[in-house]
């Protein structure tokens, strides 16, 4: 594979995460003005999200089996005709229904293109490298964090339709489709077992107890980051009086920190090892919730979301990384495993914290994702018992 094909492909997974990123995390700012739009309470509206969330687990899921049947290349540019469907699809009036369906696909393009983005890093990249690349990726997850939130709050602000928000993020895709016409793409087919008999032989050993902590963790962590960062937006301007675009501020901050952590960590972690690094990380993001949740002071806000964004970056994409780590030689469906239980998080994320929002408030859904952050910490903390990434990083770097 030529270099130059090569960083083609390692864009497309960039913008295949930004893309998701978008999608998922503008959804706490858009919240209020959709509910307004369809006359439903804010609580209820939030369980309408979950076909998005669904159609991103459905598609990781069954994308582990179909990148060995439908050419990765071919998913990609029909995922820009659902993409341009569903947009047109949001636009189309007040119908809850088509809203649900075209969210659904929403979802599933963005599952679509997230499960190619992660497999063609670990496809690319191996070791410690893989690591660091991985890390880098998922900070365009977080720079669309930055970005779309505010971008939002100031469509909203200048009283623009909501759905103008999810147009703009389809131009994501338009980045993604043009690199795809562009590339030249891995084949995962039947025919290939032949030709790599003994790696499959390899990526048929036992995945081991690490990698059901590492997707357990995976779950809670999603759960928790999305849970806590979809509410933030409400919690401030019910609380606080924040309007619309300060309460958007408040997340670009987070997102903002997460992504410059990002960068960071993707030069030190090669330097430390990953459990360990993953534990203190866990550790120090449940005690930055539990500040952000217990300030009484509006001004401190900022500042618990931005050392919480810094600290817990790296934190997934470690989980990952570990997780392709557990075995000699990484297949895809393990990588996608660990991914499908992140997603799983992402999918409760109004399944669990909507109906804890309608009975009891805003607050006590934001402390139900600091506990779900210290069952990450305790995780990994048993991570260190059975982990067998030392003996394979050591082996592929």
């Amino acid at each position: 594979m030529n270099q130059n094909n090569k960083l083609r492909l390692t864009w497309i997974s960039f913008f295949s995460y930004g893309l998701t990123g978008a999608l998922v995390i503008v959804t706490g700012v858009v919240l209020g003005n959709i509910a307004d739009y369809f006359q439903l309470p804010i609580s209820r509206m939030s369980n309408t999200f979950t076909f998005l969330n669904s159609g991103i687990l459905a598609a990781i899921f069954l994308n582990a089996w179909l990148m060995e049947i439908i050419p990765l290349k071919r998913q990609l540019i029909f995922g820009f005709l659902l993409m341009v469907l569903a947009v047109l699809g949001l636009m189309s009036g007040h119908n809850l229904t088509i809203f649900s369906l075209s969210m659904f696909v929403l979802g599933v393009v963005s599952g679509i293109t997230m499960s190619i983005g992660t497999y063609l890093i670990t496809h690319l990249y191996a070791g410690r490298q893989r690591g660091s690349r991985l890390l880098f990726t998922d900070s365009f997850f977080s720079m669309a964090g930055t970005l779309f939130p505010m971008l939002a709050g100031v469509l909203l602000a200048r009283e623009i339709t909501w759905y103008w928000v999810y147009a703009c993020i389809g131009g994501v895709y338009v980045v993604i489709f043009i690199l795809t016409l562009l590339s030249d793409f891995p084949v995962l087919s039947a025919r290939d077992a032949d030709t790599a008999g003994q790696k499959r032989q390899q990526t048929r050993e036992s995945w081991g107890p690490g990698v059901a902590l590492l997707a357990l963790a995976a779950l809670c962590y999603i759960l928790g980051q999305l849970g806590f960062i979809s509410w933030v937006p409400e919690y401030a301007t019910s609380r606080f009086d924040m309007d619309i675009q300060q309460a958007g501020g408040l997340v670009g901050n987070f997102w903002t920190a997460y992504m410059i952590g990002m960068w960071v960590f993707s030069a030190l972690l090669r330097f430390f090892d990953l459990q360990r690094t993953v534990t203190v990380l866990a550790a120090l993001s449940a005690f930055f919730m539990y500040l952000f949740i217990h300030a009484g002071d509006p001004a401190l806000l900022p500042w618990c979301l931005l050392a919480l964004g810094f600290v817990s970056s790296a934190i997934y994409t470690t989980i990952i990384t570990l997780g392709s780590q557990q075995t000699r030689v990484t297949s895809p469906k393990l990588v996608n495993f660990i991914l499908t239980c992140g997603t799983i998080g992402t999918m409760l994320t109004f399944v669990v914290t909507g109906p804890i929002v309608a009975r009891y408030g805003v607050s006590a859904a934001l402390q139900i994702c600091n506990i779900l952050y210290v069952k990450v910490f305790v995780l990994c903390l048993l991570l260190g018992l059975v982990s067998r990434h030392r003996t394979h990083s050591q082996v592929i770097s």
